[in-house]
């Protein structure tokens, strides 16, 4: 008696998979790979050809050389900590996709619309403090003499950071105002 109660109590909290959730579960998708992307860009910033830095190397050209010359960045600790709050941040968007695609799978959502949006605001807010960390504390320490520019790197991350947010409100809506309508 008490299953039989437990999966109508199971059926009452399981609902049809609405178009926005399924949205922000390709926001979250997409989000985790331009954090895999911008983690793994060489192109952070970079200048004229003759200098580049990544999330874990500095490279440059001296003079008319032809070889490039390179360094660790995880001696710096502006550098480590714009990487683990990258990091950490893609960890929370990783674990994020998982609960969201298990809700999906095993059709009990709306359990789990909360935690997946808290992690996503979460993952958010520390993505968000290593972007803004990175160029100040870039132009602050490493003094170039000639032009460089933010390059597609940091665009990836600000990209991921753009797509858990949406993700995040699209698991804030409330499904009990809309479900009846799908």
């Amino acid at each position: 008696m008490s299953s039989a109660v437990t999966e109508t109590e199971e059926s009452a909290h399981s609902s049809p998979l609405t178009p926005l959730k399924l949205v922000g579960l390709v926001c979250v998708f997409l989000a985790l790979c331009l954090d895999v992307g911008a983690v793994m860009s060489p192109a952070w910033v970079t200048a004229d050809d003759q200098y580049y830095l990544s999330l874990w190397e500095s490279c440059w050209k001296p003079g008319s050389y032809e070889k490039w010359q390179c360094s660790s960045t995880l001696g710096s600790d502006w550098q480590v900590a714009t990487l683990a709050l990258l990091l950490g941040g893609g960890a929370l968007v990783l674990m994020s996709f998982l609960v969201a695609l298990v809700a999906v799978c095993i059709g009990t959502r709306r359990r789990f619309y909360a935690p997946v949006a808290f992690m996503l605001f979460a993952a958010v807010v520390l993505q968000a403090c290593s972007l803004v960390l990175y160029p100040i504390k870039f132009i602050e320490s490493i003094n170039l003499r000639i032009y460089h520019e933010f390059n597609w790197g940091y665009g990836l991350a600000w990209g991921g950071t753009i797509f858990s947010f949406g993700g995040g409100i699209l698991y804030c809506l409330n499904p009990k105002s809309y479900e009846d309508y799908y």
